[in-house]
């Protein structure tokens, strides 16, 4: 706009202020039917079965997936986290923004497009808009009523927010049954006996999600999501986008379906903007490639079945890189560029550390120990026979099963541990996914060492019984016992 002012003439305040803050028109996008349409509404099933349903399954006698950040415990099925293995949470964020990488090199916004939970909900909030008020042209006609209060439109707007609101609170309620016994909220919730943390962030997410999804939508993708900014980076000339086909399509113009539209110097596309009435961030994408479309493929399915009624052949819009539009390839051609170095170099990283990551929590030793020395008092005579040293000991049990924990002391000669009654330590039991503090004293003879300083070592072994097979694990902790003059 700027741009095309005529030289040497002001160009009014008002102009200048609509080009840098665009006020929001709201967008009614257009229910769209088509190959990408199945696949959306595949991965919203899918999506939302695990989300809504894994807070529901059981195993061993509790939530499956659990974190429970009052004990510091995090239950994934038959593995639990404690706050020391923060290294695998770190690989599996590391492991994560590298998939987006090589998903975003390979073809574009297909996280956003149809994994996203703003993508997600967005298509569930606008179906029910449509089964509530109707499609595009009855929504616009309905929003624009001389009668703005009519009872007609007072009722559809109230149905439709209550079933937005059902759902937005079913979603916070799912989404806080992951960090609270899914069970014992829904009991707090039925006897109105939640907490005031547990009220807030239930009201608080169900805001966010009914916010985002029902009023937000686009504004979200194009104005809050750093991934909007930052996709066009991590793109190339041989990364699969939705792209509109500009040397077939221009020059665009209608034309009736009789013409032979090539003697009338026009391209392929008929210029009836279905592609824009569909597209949820509301974009023309034959203006070429914009940081906001997300991917979803809905022009792709529109424009198809216009192509279909003109008998025009498909692909004007479609899943396709800049070179093969550019060098007439097929997408055939164009595959044979997805293993470039980009992709092998995401590839390799994500295998090296998927590898590293299994191999860890497979040869992970449930059994953690540490050995800290009582500062209160480092060494004592006993009896006039011995010397004593105390100790506490922490065992961490992160398995499923109840271990069996013994301990000796190396380093001196005749080193004995000993409870804080004074009898010899021989076997504790550590129960599953807890942990014990053991206080202990270490007990040497007098006089056959001379005063100093020695470092030793605490042998723990650890049986666990696993099913059938009773599986050993050893830990060596060093500590040091003293010897005073």
């Amino acid at each position: 706009m700027l741009e095309n002012s005529p030289v040497g003439k002001p160009i009014p305040i008002d102009v200048i202020e609509e080009s840098l803050y665009e006020v929001r028109r709201k967008i009614y996008p257009r229910s769209v039917s088509g190959l990408f349409a199945r696949w959306r509404l595949i991965l919203v099933i899918a999506t939302q079965l695990l989300f809504y349903g894994l807070p529901w399954v059981s195993w061993n006698g509790r939530q499956a997936i659990l974190f429970d950040l009052v004990q510091r415990k995090f239950y994934i099925f038959g593995l639990v986290l404690w706050p020391q293995d923060i290294i695998y949470l770190t690989l599996l964020l590391i492991l994560s923004a590298l998939a987006l990488f090589l998903f975003t090199a390979i073809a574009g916004r297909l996280f956003c497009g149809y994994a996203c939970p703003q993508t997600v909900y967005t298509e569930i909030f606008m179906w029910i808009e449509r089964q509530v008020e109707g499609d595009r042209f009855a929504r616009i006609r309905l929003d624009g009523e001389e009668w703005p209060w009519s009872f007609r439109k007072w009722r559809l707007k109230v149905i439709k927010h209550f079933l937005w609101l059902l759902i937005a609170f079913w979603t916070g309620f799912t989404f806080i049954g992951y960090f609270t016994p899914i069970d014992s909220l829904g009991a707090a919730l039925v006897h109105l006996t939640l907490g005031p943390w547990q009220t807030f962030w239930l009201c608080f997410y169900a805001f966010a999600t009914w916010g985002n999804a029902g009023f937000m939508r686009e504004q979200v993708c194009k104005y809050m999501c750093p991934y909007a900014r930052f996709q066009s980076v991590m793109v190339d000339k041989d990364t699969f986008l939705v792209t509109y086909d500009k040397v077939r399509g221009d020059p665009r113009g209608s034309r009736s379906k009789s013409v032979d539209h090539t003697a009338l110097g026009l391209g392929d596309c008929v210029d009836c903007s279905i592609c824009v009435q569909v597209c949820p961030t509301g974009i023309d994408i034959r203006d070429g490639l914009q940081y906001m479309c997300i991917g979803c493929g809905a022009c792709i399915d529109a424009c198809n079945q216009v192509m279909e009624k003109v008998n025009y052949p498909k692909g004007l819009i479609r899943y396709t890189t800049e070179n093969a539009v550019e060098f007439k390839e097929s997408n055939q051609s164009a595959i044979r560029h997805i293993l470039r170095p980009r992709v092998l170099i995401y590839t390799a990283f994500i295998v090296i550390l998927t590898s590293a990551f299994m191999f860890s929590l497979v040869t992970r030793n449930p059994l953690r120990v540490d050995v800290m020395r009582d500062r209160g008092a480092l060494a004592r005579e006993v009896d006039g026979a011995r010397i004593e040293n105390v100790y506490r000991i922490q065992m961490m049990n992160a398995s499923e099963h109840p271990l069996k924990v013994s301990m000796q002391a190396k380093g001196l000669e005749d080193l004995m541990i000993l409870n804080s009654q004074g009898n010899e330590v021989k076997e504790i039991i550590v129960e599953p996914a807890s942990n014990q503090l053991l206080p202990v004293k270490v007990s040497a003879k007098i006089g056959q060492d001379a005063p100093g300083t020695y470092p030793i070592q605490f042998d723990v072994s650890a049986q666990e019984q696993d099913g059938a097979k009773l599986i050993i694990h050893t830990r060596d902790e060093k500590s040091s016992f003293i010897i005073p003059r």
